[in-house]
């Protein structure tokens, strides 16, 4: 069994990045600028933009975060994302999920100009992407991308299964791993809440992609041996015996599963620190398109 170990795969992506972000500092080019939008002050979602922040930095991006109370209203977050369209010092931008229920995700969402939405979740980004056209691929997706090629993990002729059927995870990752080329050329089977005898198919899976939210839900006899198992789940999960008094837990019952898994990710430290490294490489590429 080897792990697919994203923590260290990220920082040579930083480390990549930030030797690129060097030469335009000497060439006297402008440097990419990613800002980011909170809205309210949810607890993880302050976790995730403060380490956004913090990689920028790493990789001597510039970045801005804004900062909005949880009863902004939809119009004044949409005034607020069409200055930063209009922005021509910002490469691209986010705004972090999830929204205050008085906010529609959707017209957020379609708010984003398609060459700033460093998220890649814009329908025309999306649309391409289906289309096997050049554009932002969304983060997560784009690192398990990433993953499966530093590792040359074989996906060419798998089946791979795609538990969850997310805008954010599934659905892009069943259409990128049915893609012409590598990773892709796979046969690809999504699953969901509402399928049937699901141990029956991820039993004959050669790629096991979970994106469900469900801690510990893909167990050993649920697999086969030598099967490649990505696990994008992350819960936290009570936990006494910790100082923190919960830990981190993923979909796939790690302890078991590993032992017949060929590749694994860990959670933490597998699918998570790739998200973030994947969002820097959109931005790259984003301020290399306004160039």
């Amino acid at each position: 069994m080897q792990l697919l170990d994203g923590k260290k795969v990220s920082e040579d992506i930083k480390e990549e990045i930030a030797a690129e972000v060097a030469k335009m500092k000497a060439n006297g080019e402008k440097v990419p600028h990613l800002a980011a939008i909170i809205v309210g002050n949810d607890g993880a979602s302050l976790t995730y933009v403060g380490s956004k922040v913090k990689a920028c930095e790493r990789v001597g991006f510039e970045s801005t975060l804004i900062k909005m109370p949880s009863t902004t209203s939809e119009k004044e977050l949409l005034k607020k994302i069409a200055e930063l369209n209009e922005d021509s010092n910002i490469d691209g931008f986010i705004v972090q999920l999830p929204l205050p229920p008085q906010i529609d995700t959707q017209e957020v969402i379609m708010a984003i100009h398609p060459s700033k939405d460093v998220d890649g979740f814009h329908p025309e980004n999306f649309g391409k992407m289906a289309l096997d056209m050049s554009t932002f691929i969304p983060a997560t997706p784009f690192g398990i991308l990433e993953l499966l090629e530093r590792y040359n993990v074989q996906t060419q002729g798998k089946h791979t299964v795609v538990i969850g059927r997310s805008h954010i995870v599934g659905r892009p990752m069943s259409i990128l791993m049915g893609r012409k080329g590598f990773p892709g050329n796979s046969t690809v089977t999504v699953t969901h809440t509402h399928t049937k005898n699901i141990t029956q198919i991820t039993s004959q899976a050669d790629i096991i992609i979970s994106a469900l939210g469900v801690p510990n839900y893909l167990k050993a006899e649920m697999v086969k041996d030598d099967v490649v198992v990505i696990d994008v789940g992350i819960t936290r999960v009570a936990d006494e015996t910790t100082e923190k008094g919960y830990k981190i837990v993923g979909d796939v019952d790690f302890e078991n599963v590993s032992k017949k898994a060929s590749f694994i990710t860990p959670v933490p430290g597998g699918v998570g620190p790739m998200t973030i490294a994947m969002l820097l490489k959109n931005t790259l590429i984003a301020r290399e398109n306004r160039k």
